[in-house]
């Protein structure tokens, strides 16, 4: 039997669920020449469309572009006394992501004074 969600909608849609991670790498701010950017690792399945909701929907940030790279995991070679073992890491995605004039400064570097006091005085 197939399911109703199969049904409704059809088997090249795929629903959109809060459950994929993304990780942020670096970040810049705005220049008066270029846009605020910013790097993520997503997962290798996520598309550029999915990446753009995230950010969108969740955290509600002026997305303009996205612009995706994959890559494979390394492969390492370890040698033991009897036999070579070899394993891989996990393949990954970046997905850098360019904001709209609105998002001018990324808030990253930002200090927060009572926590400076709170160091000061000890």
């Amino acid at each position: 039997m197939s399911s109703i969600a199969s049904k409704a909608f059809g088997p090249g849609h795929r629903v959109w669920m809060p459950n994929m991670p993304i990780v942020l790498l670096s970040a810049r701010n705005a220049t008066e020449t270029s846009a605020a950017k910013a790097t993520f690792r997503v997962l290798p399945k996520m598309t550029k469309h999915e990446v753009k909701e995230h950010l969108t929907k969740i955290y509600n940030l002026p997305v303009v572009k996205v612009n995706t790279q994959n890559f494979m995991g390394q492969r390492k070679r370890v040698v033991g006394k009897r036999r070579v073992a070899y394993y891989k890491y996990a393949d990954f995605k970046k997905a850098i992501v360019t904001f709209g004039p609105s998002l001018t400064d990324v808030g990253l570097g930002v200090r927060v004074d009572e926590m400076e006091e709170e160091e000061n005085e000890e």
